[in-house]
């Protein structure tokens, strides 16, 4: 039985936008869904390596989430104060402040700091610490942003046809290298490239054939090829993995009557999509707390009430702390758009 519609808008946030495609909420859902089960709950057989395996499904998914609707919000304008101010807006606040909470305790450097709060930290020589682990993704996503704003400063719209060429680009410098997956920007980034080109082709920017390809293979195709190339036991199948998550996405997206599309596009997905950014930034200091100590029986029967705890804090987070800078930077970018039209 899904939930009502009605508490799903309670729980979503006023200022996010509504009429958007909910079957990317289904994806961006189940994306954190996997990323949680990959740093809390033990998936086996442990010699499978499923925890790894699910949280790299997690992420590429994500990252194609991101590079697709950034590039679609560019497609359809380049007011660069515009895009950057919305986008800061939204990450920066609950980032920064889970950084300085995270930093204190941890006693970090003064070279820690700077690289985590202007979100360098992925990048050599690495500063992350145990409880920032999963900010390099915050990270990749930043620097995304800077990229994708100098290359539409520079080009305009017709930089983001170059998309696709930067995506095989940065694929070909990660098979030069023969990492399967990676922390740094330049070894990840080809999974948010590839949710632009995927962009690029749900608008037809990329001509009919491709449209046509993607409607017309069965979704089982994209999906076991997705699900191996996030193993590390397929090896090099790993490489390809940003094209079959924006492959399976893409199938959702173009054949809408698909029963997997339909399974996307419920409330219990939606609601957790709400609050996914939340989820992903808080959730490691929960498991650091007394909430994920004990022996391996004592913290595994603890897990329930930290995830409750977890989602009431997101739900809170997102509704009464990011809201307030969403609604802030939604009014200063439609300033700056006004200004710049007048």
């Amino acid at each position: 039985m899904n939930i009502p519609a009605t508490m799903i808008d309670f729980f979503k946030p006023k200022s996010e936008a509504r009429h958007h495609l909910v079957v990317l909420d289904g994806w961006r859902g189940i994306s954190i869904l996997l990323v949680l089960a990959c740093h809390l709950l033990p998936l086996g057989p442990k010699p499978w390596m499923l925890n790894h395996g699910a949280g790299i499904l997690g992420m590429v998914l994500f990252f194609n989430l991101s590079g697709f609707l950034i590039t679609s919000f560019l497609l359809k304008e380049q007011n660069l104060p515009k895009f950057l101010v919305r986008r800061f807006f939204r990450i920066i606040p609950l980032a920064w402040l889970y950084l300085l909470i995270a930093l204190t305790l941890s006693g970090a450097s003064l070279y820690a700091w700077i690289s985590h709060w202007l979100f360098f930290a992925n990048l050599p020589p690495h500063s992350l610490i145990p409880l920032t682990d999963h900010i390099w993704s915050l990270c990749v996503e930043t620097q995304f942003y800077i990229g994708i704003a100098l290359l539409v400063a520079l080009l305009k719209r017709d930089g983001l046809f170059l998309i696709p060429v930067l995506c095989l680009a940065f694929t070909a410098l990660r098979i030069w290298n023969g990492m399967h997956y990676s922390t740094y920007t330049y070894f990840r980034i080809d999974e948010i490239l590839a949710g632009g080109t995927l962009a690029l082709v749900y608008q037809g920017h990329l001509g009919d054939k491709i449209q046509a390809f993607v409607k017309r293979v069965p979704i089982i195709l994209p999906l076991a090829l997705l699900l191996l190339s996030c193993m590390p036991q397929t090896a090099w199948l790993n490489y390809f993995r940003p094209y079959f998550a924006a492959w399976l996405i893409g199938k959702t997206l173009l054949d809408s009557s698909h029963k997997t599309t339909q399974l996307l596009s419920n409330n219990y997905l939606s609601f957790v999509a709400t609050i996914s950014y939340s989820l992903y930034v808080i959730h490691p200091m929960l498991a650091a707390s007394w909430l994920g100590s004990g022996d391996i029986l004592v913290k595994y029967l603890k897990r329930p009430l930290l995830f409750a705890i977890l989602f009431l804090l997101a739900w809170l987070s997102t509704h009464f702390f990011e809201k307030r800078f969403i609604d802030l930077g939604k009014k200063l970018s439609d300033r700056i758009g006004n200004t710049r039209s007048a």
